[in-house]
């Protein structure tokens, strides 16, 4: 039976652990959340693949900024790939594109064949792309197994008309899971109208530092997940999943 999955996007060992005990299905693992998500240390990928059951997909993403790499930004990409694959994750997440925001298909096709078995996430650079049904049809013909988009919009909740056509043109060749902005609030309109089976969450807290000494050197706070909201997510979904199967 199909049911409507929910990925947290974790930031460390103990949201990574806070979000699988709440009910999520899928971690994406990343660091630098200023940055919008960068690649995770070694130290991390291995403890979440050790202490999380279900399965751990690490951003591959060097740098912030925008998804145009160097060619030596392509072999730390390689070499990060590599010690996912080592460390036993089920897949990874990664966008890359050319200098006028399209889809870099020979990149992508590379870092698809390198990665296996792990499946590959395309994320958010997408959002950025001048087509997105033409880069739909790339990132499938890369062999790609989802692609994490807000609609190109700032939220999700805004998108609906593009994410549903584009769960429409994806049919059952790639999973589209919206993302941004997805909260417990929005999530069941999110569902009805998007016809999404994926939804990406961070459900994002800022922890207090434990030492308020730090605040005034400016390294930010912890960042972690909020189990309450992953809970309702996971309410919603299910109630959700089940009136959908039960009307086919």
């Amino acid at each position: 039976m199909q049911k409507i999955n929910i990925e947290i996007c974790a930031f460390s060992i103990d949201a990574a652990k806070i979000a699988e005990k709440a009910g999520a299905d899928r971690i994406e693992l990343c660091s630098n959340p200023m940055e919008g998500g960068t690649t995770p240390h070694y130290g991390l990928i291995k403890a979440a693949c050790e202490k999380v059951k279900i399965p751990v997909y690490p951003i591959i993403r060097p740098r912030g900024g925008d998804f145009c790499y160097l060619d030596d930004e392509l072999e730390l990409i390689k070499n990060d790939i590599q010690i996912c694959k080592e460390l036993g994750c089920k897949g990874i997440a990664i966008g890359i594109l050319t200098k006028t925001n399209k889809v870099d298909l020979v990149r992508l096709k590379q870092i698809v064949e390198l990665a296996h078995p792990m499946r590959v996430t395309f994320v958010r650079a997408f959002d950025i792309t001048p087509d997105p049904f033409e880069a739909l049809e790339q990132i499938i013909e890369a062999g790609c197994e989802r692609i994490l988009t807000s609609g190109q919009a700032s939220n999700a909740a805004n998108a609906t008309t593009l994410l549903k056509q584009l769960v429409e043109q994806a049919g059952n060749r790639i999973s589209i899971m919206p993302g941004s902005g997805v909260r417990a609030e929005n999530l069941k309109q999110l569902i009805k109208a998007t016809g999404a089976w994926e939804f990406h969450s961070s459900a994002r807290i800022f922890i207090p530092n434990q030492n308020s000494a730090v605040d005034n050197l400016g390294f930010g706070q912890p960042v972690s997940c909020k189990p309450e909201q992953i809970r309702k997510m996971r309410e919603i979904a299910d109630v959700e999943s089940n009136l959908r199967i039960s009307s086919h």
